[in-house]
């Protein structure tokens, strides 16, 4: 009995079914746990809906360059996750707009204006953690797992 390995189009979906697995567990914290994502969080979610596409047009055209653009979509996550990793730990400042130093900037109005939504979420504050890891760690872990998945499609055979 012979086995064939798994060709790119079948790496390629492996990959985009991982950003969207993680992207439906951060929407699912969001509208079933109740946590908010903050301003840096939802930019960890472009990426992964990128993915997603790729994965897509992936599945039409298993090509090497949809799989190394899907990489770079996760590294590019990961760096993202990386940055907002290190403002909840205070290794460096974040974005003022989202962090508890910018709330100083922010007059009366913007407080209390209810189109703001239900309160302003900083990117400079743990919401949840395991393992002593915050859920943007997570996100940077798995984004580098999935650069790892893309990459292995990119060096694979389209067909076996």
């Amino acid at each position: 009995m012979t086995t064939t390995a798994p060709t790119r189009r079948t790496w390629i979906a492996l990959a985009a079914a991982g950003s969207a697995a993680l992207l439906a567990g951060a929407f699912g914290f969001q509208y079933l746990g109740g946590l908010l994502p903050c301003a840096m969080c939802i930019w960890q979610r472009w990426p992964h809906a990128v993915a997603i596409a790729l994965g897509a047009i992936g599945m039409a055209i298993p090509s090497a360059i949809v799989a190394g653009l899907g990489a770079l979509s996760m590294l590019g996550n990961a760096g993202i996750a990386l940055y907002h990793t290190g403002v909840e730990r205070d290794w460096w400042e974040g974005p003022t707009s989202c962090s508890g130093s910018g709330i100083a900037d922010m007059n009366v109005a913007d407080l209390l204006n209810p189109d703001m939504g239900t309160g302003i979420v900083l990117c400079d504050e743990v919401a949840w953690e395991m393992l002593g890891l915050s859920m943007a760690s997570w996100n940077g872990l798995g984004s580098l797992a999935l650069a790892g998945l893309w990459i292995v499609a990119a060096t694979r055979p389209r067909r076996a």
